[in-house]
């Protein structure tokens, strides 16, 4: 952390002191001449009083102040910072839209399975460098009033472009291999040249989040309420986790967001839409009046949030930015979905898009909100973990065997 003076330009400009201030106060007591106060004791125990009261203004606003630049160039330490501009190429244009007083944001959140770092040796798979099982890209609305996440299943089939290595060396494009791929190939500047080469949207940031990182996050706001309806029993991957509804966290909340075996239909999709309500949970939970009356909780949330990432956002307050956009939206204005797929049909295995992927690509573009046809199975941020608020499309029926698939609470 650097130990240079913190930046005190802004902070408010506290009363005089020394023997400047006496001056004045002995130029506007001869103003005053003989409608000056007669009672001494008074005025003397009055300026008594005046003088302490300002002093533990002054000092509470520079504690507070000098606190909150040391804590704010803290978390701008915390953040691993990449521009990985000079590594994507033949980039998309960003369509102009005229549908709000901003620009519209589009995020790639990618989460890392590295198990190198501290707390991140899960299943004692140490090296082997990393991969990203988790991809979704989050919209938000130029005007502010909607956002969507939209999942790309880790094991979709697409034709990888060529990429590049920090170094400026070429990674050959391959056909037919999975999404995740990429990641694993090139990092995320691979997976984001993927994204935009297939999509035809143009990001704006990134952020890549790893397991310790998560955790963190979930154990800083006192665990996210999940219902699980059956135990989830994985001795494979040392997961045990009892069923019923309750807050989980720490490694339990990591387990249950990872499972996927023994867990509803045992798909990857279905992990995907646990996954899902599970960050819609986390995010009603961040932004409830429970976590922000709390400051234990706000200042163990952005610490958490910033030690795990690497990004592209040039500071914690540009961050800080776009999150309270978020918060200004609504929860229910907050969707999550899944890109449209279908189960290749020569490897039942893996997944491809479906012809409805491209109409939301271009709702992307359009900075369009989500039609009905292409929320089939949202989930809303303001959603009930139990399901009975889910406002999910499609009928009654579907968006419960849609839960108990994915092994959420029908």
């Amino acid at each position: 952390m650097s130990h240079s003076r913190p930046d005190t330009s802004d902070l408010p400009e506290f009363p005089q002191s020394g023997r400047g201030a006496r001056a004045d106060r002995a130029d506007r007591a001869d103003q005053l001449g003989d409608s000056a106060p007669k009672r001494r004791g008074a005025v003397k125990k009055s300026r008594r009083f005046a003088t302490v009261a300002t002093a533990g203004a002054v000092v509470g606003s520079l504690v507070l102040t000098l606190g909150g630049v040391y804590f704010w160039r803290h978390l701008n330490d915390n953040l691993d910072i990449q521009d990985l501009d000079g590594q994507l190429t033949n980039r998309p244009a960003k369509v102009a839209v005229d549908t709000g007083p901003q620009e519209p944001l589009n995020i790639l959140v990618m989460g890392s399975d590295t198990r190198d770092g501290e707390g991140n040796n899960l299943d004692n798979l140490t090296g082997g460098g990393e991969r990203s099982d988790t991809t979704i890209m989050m919209h938000l609305s130029a005007d502010r009033t909607f956002a969507y996440g939209i999942s790309i299943p880790r094991d979709t089939l697409v034709d990888r472009p060529d990429c590049l290595t920090e170094d400026g060396e070429t990674i050959p494009g391959a056909s037919d291999v999975q999404w995740n791929e990429a990641f694993g190939l090139g990092g995320p500047a691979c997976t984001m040249q993927q994204f935009e080469q297939i999509t035809g949207i143009r990001l704006d940031h990134y952020v890549v989040l790893d397991f310790n990182g998560f955790r963190d996050m979930v154990d800083a706001i006192d665990g996210v309420e999940v219902c699980i309806p059956e135990p989830i029993i994985d001795p494979a991957h040392g997961i045990n986790i009892d069923a019923g509804t309750r807050e989980v966290k720490g490694m339990e909340a990591l387990n249950y967001v990872r499972a996927r075996y023994t867990l509803g239909d045992g798909s990857d999709i279905g992990r995907i839409k646990r996954q899902q309500a599970f960050i819609a949970a986390m995010a009603a939970k961040v932004v409830s009046a429970g976590t922000l009356a709390r400051l234990d909780r706000v200042v163990g949330f952005l610490n958490a949030a910033t030690k795990s990432l690497q990004t592209d956002f040039p500071s914690t307050s540009s961050m800080a930015r776009t999150a309270l956009s978020f918060q200004q939206i609504g929860l229910d204005k907050i969707k999550f979905i899944t890109a449209p797929w279908q189960y290749s049909p020569e490897d039942p295995n893996r997944v491809e898009f479906l012809p409805e992927a491209e109409k939301l690509w271009r709702k992307v573009i359009a900075d369009e909100p989500l039609t009905r046809g292409l929320q089939d199975g949202v989930i809303k941020a303001s959603d009930d973990v139990t399901g009975a608020r889910s406002g999910g499309g499609g009928s009654g029926e579907k968006r419960a065997a849609e839960r108990e698939a994915a092994g959420l609470c029908a």
